[in-house]
């Protein structure tokens, strides 16, 4: 009588296991295959200005929750708060998000988790980082800025795959999403003169 063997995972299956995993991945290449093409031009810079300190602003707010279920609907907030803000042009983006991480900033001093909590110490230190970049790629020679704001989406992918590696603050599958977004952006505002 022959013994049943214990199931083994085939190479095709765990490659076909890996790939479904990569679904951030996927979805990021897919909409930054949408986007690409106008990264060069002097509306595109600011645009991508604006929207950058969207992404520290995520991290530091899910570090303040201390909600990594926050992530995703958080980023549907955040693009909803660009498009809206785009769209009626009353005051710029990085403007509304700045103030927000300031906001954030305070309750987190008052309540004394800035004092014991260096996750969200390094998201406060992040939101600075980024923050800069992006207001110093608005405010320059719109060349120069553009390789300013093309560092920040960069080092924002790069701040994106140590959090995925760390498995800290926001959602896995966002860290692996933003970060190949970001470094695609970069590029984009390099290469797409």
């Amino acid at each position: 009588m022959d013994t049943p063997t214990p199931y083994t995972e085939t190479t095709s299956s765990r490659r076909i296991g890996w790939l479904t995993r990569r679904w951030p991945t996927a979805l990021a290449l897919a909409a930054s295959a949408v986007g690409f093409g106008d990264g060069g031009s002097p509306e595109s810079v600011a645009a991508l200005a604006h929207v950058l300190p969207v992404l520290p602003l995520l991290y530091l707010t899910v570090s303040k929750l201390g909600r990594r279920q926050a992530t995703w609907p958080g980023l549907v907030i955040g693009v909803v708060a660009v498009v809206g803000l785009r769209l009626f042009d009353v005051i710029p983006p990085a403007a509304v998000f700045a103030a927000l991480a300031l906001v954030i900033l305070l309750w987190a001093v008052a309540d004394g988790q800035m004092g014991r909590d260096g996750d969200f110490r390094l998201q406060a230190l992040g939101m600075f980082l980024f923050g800069g970049f992006a207001l110093a790629g608005l405010i320059v020679d719109v060349e120069f800025g553009r390789y300013l704001v093309a560092a920040g989406w960069f080092l924002h992918g790069v701040w994106d795959f140590v959090h995925l590696k760390r498995d800290k603050v926001v959602a896995r599958s966002f860290a692996e999403w933003c970060g190949v977004v970001d470094v695609v952006i970069a590029a984009q505002l390099v290469f797409m003169v």
